[in-house]
């Protein structure tokens, strides 16, 4: 199990590097450009997502700075956010690497942001949320990029499994 999570968080990484790189070719109107994405912008989507992984890190680990709510901004700025955001990979990355296989059917409990309940939880389970979520919000910055005229960007899987580091997972 430890080994298609430390996968995931590769493969997190990859991911959020090609969305960024693309994002990097948007004027600063254009990613703030409300495109009628959930979190409207590429800077919205981008910055959601950022959020929700401190929160569940947060949740997970029990370190880290956690926003209050799920569409805080945690930098308008499209290189602090970048470079935030790859700070935050490399937290998870090495968080799942230093992971015994028996944490993963472990329990956690936290609080909910957007009712305040108290949940308790298996990791393994809460952790397929964690990156699918990502995988998510990262297709809405695919539709944003693709909304802006802007070429795709590939982020399946496979293609990651595809690469010199997806290789050592696939």
């Amino acid at each position: 199990m430890k080994q298609h999570f430390m996968m995931m968080a590769a493969y997190n990484q990859w991911a959020n590097d090609r969305i960024y790189a693309a994002a990097g070719d948007l004027s600063e109107e254009e990613f703030g450009r409300d495109t009628g994405a959930f979190f409207k912008s590429m800077r919205g989507t981008l910055n959601h997502l950022l959020a929700a992984d401190r929160i569940w890190l947060k949740r997970f680990t029990g370190q880290g700075e956690a926003p209050a709510n799920l569409d805080a901004v945690i930098h308008a700025d499209l290189a602090r956010l970048k470079a935030t955001r790859q700070a935050e990979d490399r937290r998870i990355v090495e968080w799942i690497d230093g992971l015994s296989d028996k944490a993963f059917a472990g329990r956690f409990t936290y609080m909910t942001v957007t009712d305040m309940r108290t949940i308790s939880q298996r990791l393994a389970p809460a952790l397929v949320h964690f990156f699918n979520h990502q995988t998510h919000h990262r297709g809405q910055a695919h539709m944003i990029l693709t909304v802006l005229g802007r070429p795709s960007v590939g982020l399946d899987l496979i293609y990651f499994q595809r690469t010199e580091d997806g290789r050592a997972f696939a």
